[in-house]
């Protein structure tokens, strides 16, 4: 029984219950539709039909609260990187997320952003945005876009690679040493 279920939810914010519902479905691992989504929030099958054309869109708004989330996790309220091994714990927090909430990233990053997806978009962008400011601030001499889309590249597969089972993800200590090696390794190397 949900969260939801349990607190006798009254279509307060729908939109909001049938996310939360969603996002503790994907999480559990169980298989989800739209009408298991209403029946996990204790609304009518048609309900979330209200905000939710279809499960894609369903999983997109879930994707963006995805990257909503990674960046929060990113920002933690900690000022930007100043050097390079500050920025390594950019790509450690990345993989950190992808480990800890490894059905969401998948969804996060299953399909390819398009221009019907608009807010997915931004969510995506604002990512991209804040490494490429924050490699600017780093290496102002840079092309930070460029830096930005590799260092993005770099932590995305070390992610999917500890996803994927190709790298085992022992503590988590031993995971954040690697990729922080693994990012000064890429970056230090020069001329």
């Amino acid at each position: 029984m949900s969260t939801l279920e349990k607190s006798g939810y009254h279509h307060g914010d729908l939109r909001a219950a049938l996310l939360s519902a969603a996002m503790e479905m994907l999480e559990s691992g169980e298989p989800f539709s739209l009408r298991a989504v209403a029946r996990r929030a204790g609304v009518s099958q048609t309900a979330p039909y209200r905000h939710f054309k279809d499960r894609d869109a369903l999983e997109s708004a879930l994707a963006v609260e995805g990257f909503r989330n990674l960046l929060a996790d990113l920002g933690g309220g900690r000022d930007l990187p100043a050097a390079l091994p500050d920025l390594a714990e950019f790509a450690v927090t990345y993989v950190d997320f992808a480990l800890r909430r490894p059905a969401l990233f998948r969804v996060m990053f299953g399909k390819p952003c398009d221009d019907a997806a608009d807010e997915r978009v931004k969510a995506a962008d604002a990512l991209h945005e804040l490494l490429a400011d924050t490699l600017d601030r780093v290496l102002p001499d840079a092309d930070a876009s460029a830096l930005a889309t590799a260092g993005w590249g770099l932590a995305h597969g070390l992610a999917c690679l500890y996803l994927d089972g190709k790298l085992q993800a022992g503590s988590s200590k031993e995971v954040a040493d690697r990729v922080r090696s693994a990012f000064l390794a890429i970056t230090s190397v020069g001329p």
